[in-house]
């Protein structure tokens, strides 16, 4: 592999050269600001199984195990604060270079770090919130997380006595489609897509970036791993990201 600063002049020339950057974001992006991802050793997944949609829905078990796992993650979130990846995508956009932030995460900091709303996808949906599966009414997660003890970790809907659960995606629980088709038109549209953070293991997600190399974009990877698209990736960092984009950041300001 060349050199970092070999590379990080590479990546800045792609930008440079772009009409169109977007931003896919996994959980590695976060994990500087104390929010442990998923896969790795002594994350979610290792202390807890994965329930699935059709286990919540049909449970009462399932349902409890679900909610102490995200009460536990809960606590992390809470605390949670944008780190200099998150930040320097919100300068990108203010710059007028980032066009979309594409992301599966859920933890909102692309947004608390100065993103737009209105750029931010959310494919597997947001943790800030939680919602009735049955009415579809919404509650900012706080309220719903200060009372599960209280209803043994199986909250319902006091308008219609639906099943409430984070408005996040499950494994099961179908994609949000307006969500999906934003992402693809996004990833189409992209000529320079920075990957970050993603073991790009996770489906349909997983194959927004390579939209973007079918469509003959080029693609900046940013993953402290290897991933099974490397191969696609016109230039790679296994770099932290906050170190890889403010240094992109401040070579692209140079």
């Amino acid at each position: 592999m060349k050199g970092f600063e070999e590379r990080v002049r590479e990546a800045t020339n792609l930008i440079k050269q772009a009409s169109y950057v977007t931003a896919f974001t996994g959980a590695g992006i976060s994990t500087e600001s104390g929010i442990a991802d998923f896969r790795s050793p002594g994350g979610v997944w290792d202390r807890y199984r994965i329930v699935t949609y059709q286990e919540f829905l049909s449970s009462s078990e399932a349902r409890k195990e679900y909610w102490k796992m995200k009460h536990e993650l809960y606590k992390d979130l809470r605390e949670a604060r944008p780190n200099k990846a998150h930040l320097s995508l919100a300068e990108l956009e203010r710059l007028g270079i980032l066009k979309a932030v594409i992301t599966q995460n859920i933890d909102g900091l692309h947004q608390d770090a100065g993103n737009s709303p209105e750029i931010v996808i959310e494919l597997h949906g947001t943790n800030r919130k939680a919602i009735c599966v049955d009415c579809s009414r919404t509650w900012p997660i706080e309220k719903i997380d200060s009372i599960l003890e209280e209803v043994d970790f199986d909250p319902r809907c006091v308008h219609c006595g639906g099943f409430i659960k984070p408005a996040t995606i499950s494994f099961g629980q179908p994609m949000p489609e307006m969500e999906m088709f934003r992402a693809m038109d996004e990833a189409r549209r992209s000529d320079l897509m920075l990957m970050i953070g993603s073991s790009l293991q996770v489906e349909p997600a997983a194959s927004i970036p390579r939209i973007t190399h079918q469509k003959g974009g080029a693609l900046i990877f940013i993953n402290r791993t290897e991933t099974p698209w490397d191969h696609i990736a016109t230039v790679i960092f296994r770099e932290p990201a906050s170190e890889v984009l403010s240094n992109i950041l401040e070579s692209l300001k140079g």
